[in-house]
C-alpha cells in the first residue's frame, strides 16, 4: 500500500493526476517493497534550482531530486521520503525527446522512486543496473525505452 501525499507548487503546469503517480510509484516498488510512504512536491524551475544548488551544488532547475528517508533500524517507518519533480522541465524534456508528456512524467517518478529505494547511477554498473528496471517497469506499463535515440 502507498500513502502518497502530492503537493502542487506550480501553476499552469500540465501535471498527472494523484492516481497515475501513484500508479507509477506502485510500478517501481513492484518486488522492492510492499508499503511506502512518500510525498511528490511538484514545482516550478526557480524552486527547482533552489534545491539543486543547495543539495547537489549544482546550478540550474533539474527534472528530478529524491530525498531519501534513513530511518534508524530500531525505529518503524514505512516512510521512504521525498520527491520533487519540476514540471517545466519535464515538459521541456518530453518536447525535445519527442515522447508523450505522459511517459515523461512515468519515467521521472519510476526513476525517482528506485532512488528513494537505494539505486544511483553514479557508476556504469549501477547506472546500467538502474536503467534497465526503469526499462523494464515502463515496458510492463506500456512505454517505450525512455533511453532510447529519437529521431526528430
Amino acid at each position: 500500500m502507498i500513502e502518497l501525499d502530492v503537493q502542487r507548487a506550480v501553476e499552469g503546469a500540465e501535471i498527472p493526476s494523484n492516481d497515475a503517480l501513484e500508479r507509477w510509484v506502485e510500478a517501481a516498488m513492484q518486488g522492492q517493497r510492499a508499503e511506502a510512504e512518500l510525498t511528490i512536491r511538484i514545482v516550478d524551475e526557480v524552486e527547482s534550482a533552489e534545491l539543486n544548488t543547495q543539495y547537489r551544488h549544482k546550478p540550474g532547475s533539474t527534472n528530478v531530486l529524491s530525498f531519501p528517508f534513513d530511518c534508524p533500524p530500531e525505529v518503524e517507518l514505512n516512510l521512504l521520503g521525498d520527491m520533487v519533480i519540476c514540471a517545466p522541465v519535464v515538459a521541456r524534456e518530453a518536447a525535445e525527446q519527442g515522447k508523450r508528456l505522459e511517459d515523461h512524467w512515468a519515467h521521472m517518478v519510476v526513476h525517482g522512486t528506485l532512488h528513494l529505494l537505494g539505486f544511483d547511477h553514479i557508476d556504469a554498473a549501477d547506472a546500467e543496473e538502474m536503467e534497465s528496471l526503469e526499462i523494464d517497469v515502463l515496458e510492463k506499463m506500456g512505454i517505450c525505452n525512455p533511453y532510447r535515440e529519437i529521431e526528430l
